[in-house]
Formats: structure tokens, sequence, C-alpha cells
């Protein structure tokens, strides 16, 4: 049996002292601030990150360079046989596409899942990854098998301010503007490719509220749930509001009780777009293999 290397990015959540407990690699997310670039988690901390965002800096993101990919792998492949490696979404980021097309000279020894996740899903996918590897599955089965079951997985996202997501031009001025006034509350989704509108909230319980009504709905029409909690993984992420995510996690609980609900911070590179205060459910299917 092939001896399998899991590599995927810092936007699943995963830090790299944690990495190191799982045994998977995790590359740092890029972030160009002011006319310095850092690396998430490596000279770059959750506090440091809202502290220089909420000051007004200019934060922007990248993919991870060409060379620290290639140099990762290379170094991966000379203890293990095969590289499964899993970035965030395709529709979020040019990272998929680019590790697809290095892949390429490899010889078939590094196999790139496209599987449209981020933050807790693609943390997940990770964590589905290594359990398909000690059921003994080949990198190429993995990979299928986690392509296969992409759009089994649901995120959304209430936001607690709109000047984030206004700066980074998704809504006009002035709608930023009106929805301030208002004291709207929107409710974005990721299912698949990208960051879609879902609801607008007045509060942020009756956000909370509509997240979890979608996420029900999801679970019972589209991905199945079981009351002892094995066919699917639930999940909290949030942005500088961890009491917030342990009230929600608490109210899951209820409609959930046999579920291990898992709460993290919500990747940078989608809290650079949305800001802090922020709250998120996540729920991927279990894996049957």
């Amino acid at each position: 049996m092939n001896k399998i290397a899991v590599v995927t990015d810092s936007n699943s959540g995963i830090t790299q002292k944690q990495a190191k407990l799982l045994g998977v690699s995790v590359l740092p997310m890029p972030f160009t601030i002011g006319n310095k670039t850092f690396l998430e988690d490596i000279n770059l901390t959750q506090e440091e990150f809202y502290e220089k965002l909420t000051t007004g800096d200019d934060i922007s993101t990248s993919q991870p360079s060409v060379e620290s990919v290639v140099k990762l792998w290379k170094e991966l492949l000379e203890e293990y046989d095969e590289v499964v490696h899993i970035p965030m979404s395709s529709g979020l980021s040019g990272s998929c596409g680019t590790a697809m097309m290095l892949a390429e000279d490899f010889g078939g020894r590094v196999f790139v899942v496209n599987n449209q996740r981020i933050s807790v899903t693609q943390r997940q996918s990770v964590l589905d990854a290594k359990e398909l590897m000690d059921a003994g599955k080949s990198a190429r089965e993995i990979k299928d098998i986690l392509e296969k079951e992409k759009f089994n997985t649901s995120i959304y996202i209430t936001l607690d301010t709109l000047k984030y997501i206004k700066k980074g031009g998704r809504i006009t001025p002035a709608a930023a503007a009106l929805g301030t006034l208002l004291r709207i509350k929107p409710v974005l989704q990721i299912q698949g490719e990208k960051l879609d509108a879902f609801a607008k909230a007045r509060t942020i319980k009756q956000a909370k509220t509509m997240m979890i009504e979608a996420i029900e709905k999801d679970l019972r029409e589209r991905i199945g749930h079981s009351e002892d909690g094995l066919k699917v993984h639930l999940s909290i992420a949030h942005t500088q509001n961890l009491e917030l995510a342990k009230d929600l996690k608490a109210e899951l609980l209820i409609k959930y009780p046999h579920h291990d609900i898992y709460v993290d911070n919500l990747s940078l590179s989608v809290a650079c777009h949305i800001g802090e205060g922020s709250i998120a459910i996540g729920c991927s299917k279990h894996i049957e293999y």
C-alpha cells in the first residue's frame, strides 16, 4: 500500500500546531498588509490580523506561491509515495487551478482535490482524507471520493457589519449605507463554488434562526442526518465572536444532541472580506465507503 501525505492550506482553519497532531501539512495563506507580506499562523496571528483590520490597514489576500507549493510537495515525496492536496474552493481562489497545473509535472504522484470547500468544511475534507487513507484507499480513490461528495455540504454566514463587504465591491456604497441605517444583518451562503446572498435579517437573533432553519432544511432534503450524529458533521466558525459561537452551539445541541459540534475561527481569507463579529454554521455529509 502506498504511503500518502495529505496537504491543505490555512483556509481550512487547521493551525500549524494542529497539523502536526493530525499528521498533515498546511500551506500558510499569504496576506499583504501595507507593503509587507505575512503568512497566516507563521508571522501573522488571529489577534494581529484583527488588530490590523480594525485599525484600517489595507489588507489583501493572495494564493500560496508556486515555489512554496512545489517545495513542499518535493519534500513530502522524498518520504511518501503520493500526495493528496486539498486547497480552498476553486470558485473562491485561483490556488486550486494553480495546484492542478503544477501537479502535471509530478508524474501522477500528486492528486489535487477540487471539491469546493473552505473553512470548517475544508477541514472536514482533510479529516475524511485521513480516514479514507487509513481504510486503505489510494490517493486517486481519495480524490475521486471527495470530489463525488463535494456538494453534500453547506455553510451559512451572518455578517455583523457591511463595512468590509462594501470595501470588497460585493455591494454598492449606497446599499451598504442603507443596510447600515436599517441595521440589516445579511446572511450569506457557500454551497459549492462561491459566496452568495441568502437572506436579510434585522437582528443577530433573527439571523441565527434563519441559519439554523436553512441547515435543518439542507439536512432534511439534501444531505440527510441521523439521531445519533453518525451521518453528518456540524461545525461553527466565527470571526472574533466566540461567545456567540458558544451560544449557537448550545442552540444546535438542543436540536441535534448527539452531534459533536466543532467550533473554530473562520479562515482569515474569508474574514478579510466580511470583518469581525461574523458567525457561520457548516455541515458536511459523513462519507460512507
